[in-house]
């Protein structure tokens, strides 16, 4: 009963006994009986009505349990009472109590059969607790009995097992938790012997194991400190990643992607790889740079390291120029090297770990991984080799742009074209780039550079030429243009000199090159350190292969030979066969030499070549352009343009010194073609300054075009051109003129190396120069020769000689002229002339032919013109003629081997024409006009 009277409180429910009571006393109502509410219910009152009163009610009376309704109903009273109007009040609210006791008499009487039936409930339920609790206390008593049965010591045993056990348990914990406390020492081991990957896999292993131990709660410390500890060796490894950037090292780098691999963070690793290199060649050119700036800055305050690397290359010295970029492409090599060993190690990785697809689903996931992390390192190892690349040129191109090179020297600037050649050839390899950004940084500088040297060496040239007093070099006789320093580029086996020694060391020098740079150098060395020693090598065989000496085998032919007094020193000299290169005197007779003793300066092609020292300068001259362009082929074009520039203003100076003479046009004998005459007028107007003369020369006004241009030459006033002795200068001549027939003859040997530089859009360039320039070389020996044949032999006095002769005799004469002696005696002074000048300077074949020509063709005019001028002539006296020119033939045959003899038939031609009718001489006449 009293637990559902506790619930009804709860619930706010009362009994109607409660409820009643709860009226408060001052009302004094009287709870009505039974019968009293049986009346109530009895009453006929109209629900309604009922209602309504119920409804009258204030709302307050219904708002909780300790609203106190008298204080409230006393409240409301009035200040002043009417005893009525309270009676009146009262009886409202005694009708509202009689509505509200009926309205709750009529609930309890409705809820009165399920109210006796839950009573009935609580009583049974009493009942049962009370049997309950009796079974409980039977229960208590018969477990006091047992514990008393039982030994308290058994069960002691029992429970002391079961803690030993768990002691037991507890004490491999501990070993294991100590175990893991004492890891990081053995970590900190690991990781000084860089042992990476077991300091992982040990750190790994630890967490897992403090995992299993979690629930104590030191164990929460040493999981951080693992953690700590394995940071700690991914950033030791990304340290250990950086260090594979500059020295590659198989062991290592295989350790360190193991690691990685542990960590299952390979594709994050090469994320990093890539940066270590990026900032690798960063820090690798700054340092060098900066190393050589400091070095040559010595005590200056300037804080450098604090400098852009742009804005630092600019402070490089241009002593220390060279040095510094050979450091800086050593530096980059490493880099780049390092980098090809990385692709390698991944290949050849990636070809052991092709295993069979494994059977179960956790490997064959974990190998799809793998094959994913596979694709990824290979896709940015391939995208990286141009990233890296890219990055060198910019750090190289910074550097030659930092720097103003058109000061340099020639052979240093070819030295820091030969280091950018090199690493183009290292980036063509590296990645298949053609280095465009090298390549057009290097072609400013070279533009630049060369523009500045050419002119410089024009202007050089010139002071050359005018300062030349055209004497022979004494060259060796096997002297080739590839012995010089300047052509070794092209290949010391194309020299014929060189031996099967040096042969053989050259193929196999071929054969190595075969192999790529990373294949040479992989195990040591650097591509840049080799290239400079190999230049110094080849200094040492220039100064070595420049030397002037003889044979001694040829000094001892010649010595039976110099008891002749007629013959020239150049027999005494070495000569080389320019078709074989081989120098044939060696195997040659003394008998054969003295058999050249008969024309002496008719000698064959057999011997030491005609050059002076301005003739050497400029094929070196050109030998240089060659190596610039053959090491910068995208400026070929305009150093094959200078390079013809240099030949035109030879052959330009030749001409003006020697040839030019205002006689050609009255001569008739057509001297200068027209080839050469367009050639002459092209360089005159393309490549002389007109208008600098004088003193002011060297001085040039702002244009453009005279910028490119070059003031004519002057003749030194130590060549005396007008001395009969020496035959006007005609050893000088043949210096002169057949220096640049042999100029031309080696640009003939260099057309086509030439031709496979230019680019094909401006070969028609090189063919004109070779076919209207250099072909015309030796045509300059006609007008030049022929001043010396017009002034070497007195035509003037044979003409008054001529004139002083009868024509007009009556009877054959068997007896010739005197001007014909006086003529030959002309002849026979001119070559014993020609001979002491060969004894100075060799005259070739070809000269000597020209020259004798000229004389003979001047002479046979001369002859024509005589007999032109005679005004009585009878057909006896045209007899006498012919006897004449039959003596004059017949004595100059045996002073000369020229055949057939210039302007023969002219002279006949002339005579017979005498005998000729009135029509056949007008034919004559048409058909024979003055050339």
């Amino acid at each position: 009963m009293q637990k559902i009277k506790s619930l009804m409180a709860r619930q706010g429910l009362k009994s109607p006994q409660e409820s009643m009571a709860d009226l408060s006393p001052v009302e004094n109502l009287r709870i009505p009986s039974k019968e009293e509410l049986r009346e109530l219910r009895e009453q006929p009152i109209d629900p309604q009505a009922e209602q309504e009163i119920i409804d009258s009610i204030e709302e307050v009376y219904f708002s909780n349990d300790s609203f106190d309704m008298v204080q409230h109903e006393l409240e409301k009273l009035p200040p002043e009472l009417n005893l009525q109007e309270l009676e009146e009040y009262r009886d409202k609210l005694k009708r509202q109590q009689s509505a509200v006791s009926k309205k709750v008499a009529d609930l309890i009487l409705e809820k009165q059969p399920a109210y006796v039936k839950e009573l009935e409930r609580v009583t049974a339920l009493q009942t049962n607790l009370q049997l309950a609790a009796v079974i409980c206390t039977n229960a208590r008593r018969q477990l006091s009995v047992a514990k008393e049965g039982f030994t308290e010591a058994s069960l002691g045993l029992l429970a002391n097992q079961r803690r030993r056990q768990l002691l037991t348990g507890l004490l491999k914990s501990l070993r294991t938790i100590k175990t893991l406390q004492r890891t990081d020492v053995r970590l900190s081991e690991m990781l000084e012997e860089e042992d990476y990957p077991g300091a992982i896999q040990l750190c790994l292993e630890c967490q897992k194991a403090a995992s299993t131990f979690k629930h104590y709660s030191c164990i929460s410390e040493l999981n951080s400190k693992l953690q700590d500890t394995l940071e700690q060796i991914e950033e030791q490894l990304d340290v250990a990643l950086s260090k594979t950037c500059k020295h590659f090292d198989v062991l290592h780098y295989t350790k360190v992607q193991l690691a990685y691999k542990l960590l299952g963070k390979t594709q994050t690793a090469m994320d990093q790889l890539h940066m270590h290199f990026t900032q690798a060649i960063h820090n690798t050119v700054f340092q060098v740079v900066l190393g050589y700036v400091e070095l040559c800055a010595g005590n200056a305050d300037t804080k450098f390291q604090k400098m852009q690397y742009k804005d630092l290359c600019t402070h490089i010295t241009l002593d220390s120029y060279i040095p510094c970029l050979t450091d800086l492409c050593k530096a980059l090599w490493e880099v780049m090297l390092s980098y090809h060993c990385t692709m390698q190690w991944h290949e050849e990785h990636d070809k052991q770990e092709n295993t069979p697809t494994p059977d179960d689903a956790a490997a064959a996931a974990e190998s799809d991984e793998l094959v994913v992390d596979r694709s990824y390192v290979k896709k940015k190892l391939e995208h990286g080799l141009t990233r890296i690349w890219q990055d060198v040129q910019l750090k190289v191109k910074a550097y030659i742009l930092g720097t103003d090179m058109s000061n340099f020297k020639y052979d240093d600037f070819i030295v820091v074209l030969d280091v950018i050649s090199r690493l183009m050839q290292v980036g063509e390899e590296f990645c298949g780039s053609k280095s465009e950004v090298l390549q057009e940084s290097i072609k400013r500088q070279s533009i630049n550079y060369f523009k500045n040297y050419h002119r410089a060496r024009l202007e050089e040239l010139r002071m050359f030429l005018e300062n030349e007093t055209w004497e022979l070099c004494p060259v060796k006789s096997n002297f080739n243009i590839a012995q010089l320093h300047e052509f070794k580029f092209m290949g010391q086996c194309r020299s014929p000199s060189v031996s099967p020694s040096r042969q053989a060391v050259t193929s196999s020098t071929l054969a190595q090159e075969e192999l790529s740079l990373f294949q040479q150098y992989l195990q040591e060395g650097n591509p840049f350190e080799m290239h400079i020693e190999h230049k110094e090598e080849e200094t040492e065989d220039v100064l070595a292969s420049n030397g002037y000496e003889s044979d001694e085998l040829e000094k001892s032919v010649y010595q039976d030979y110099d008891s002749d007094s007629d013959v020239p020193e150049e027999l005494k000299q070495d000569y080389v066969d320019e078709q074989t290169g081989d120098a044939p005197l060696k195997s040659v007779s003394r008998e054969t030499i003295r058999s050249k003793k008969k024309s002496d300066y008719n000698l064959n092609k057999t011997n030491a070549p005609i050059l002076t020292n301005t003739t050497l300068n400029v094929i070196r001259l050109v030998g240089k352009y060659m190596q610039m362009m053959n090491i910068l082929k995208p400026i070929a074009f305009d150093v094959i343009h200078c390079v013809s520039q240099l030949f035109d203003y030879y052959l330009y100076a030749v001409y003006t010194f020697f040839g030019r003479n205002d006689m050609y046009e009255s001569s008739g004998l057509g001297l200068i073609s027209s080839r050469l005459r367009t050639t002459l007028n092209r360089i005159q107007e393309s490549l002389i300054d007109m208008e600098a003369v004088g003193e002011n020369a060297g001085v040039h006004g702002p244009g453009e075009d005279r910028k490119e241009k070059v003031p004519s030459p002057h003749l030194s006033q130590l060549v005396v051109l007008t001395n009969s002795g020496s035959l006007y200068g005609l050893a000088q001549r043949v210096v002169a003129t057949e220096s640049l027939v042999f100029l031309a003859e080696q640009f003939e040997s260099l057309q086509s190396h030439l031709d496979t530089m230019m680019p094909a859009a401006k070969k028609p360039f090189l063919q004109q120069f070779y076919s209207q320039t250099v072909s015309t070389a030796s045509e300059l020996r006609k007008p030049i020769y022929w001043i010396v044949a017009a002034k070497a032999i007195d035509y003037e006095q044979m003409l008054l000689l001529m004139a002083g002769v009868k024509w007009d005799i009556r009877e054959i004469m068997s007896q010739h002229n005197v001007y014909v002696d006086v003529l030959l005696k002309e002849f026979e002074q001119f070559n014993k002339r020609l001979g002491d000048v060969s004894r100075h300077v060799r005259i070739p074949l070809p000269v000597s032919n020209v020259l004798w020509e000229h004389c003979i063709r001047l002479a046979n005019r001369t002859l024509v013109e005589g007999y032109a001028n005679v005004k009585k002539c009878s057909n006896e006296g045209r007899a006498l003629m012919q006897l004449d020119f039959q003596q004059f033939l017949m004595k100059l045959e045996k002073l000369t081997d020229l055949r057939p003899i210039p302007d023969k038939e002219f002279v006949e031609t002339y005579i017979k024409a005498y005998y000729l009718t009135e029509n056949d001489m007008e034919q004559f006449i048409k058909n024979h006009r003055v050339r």
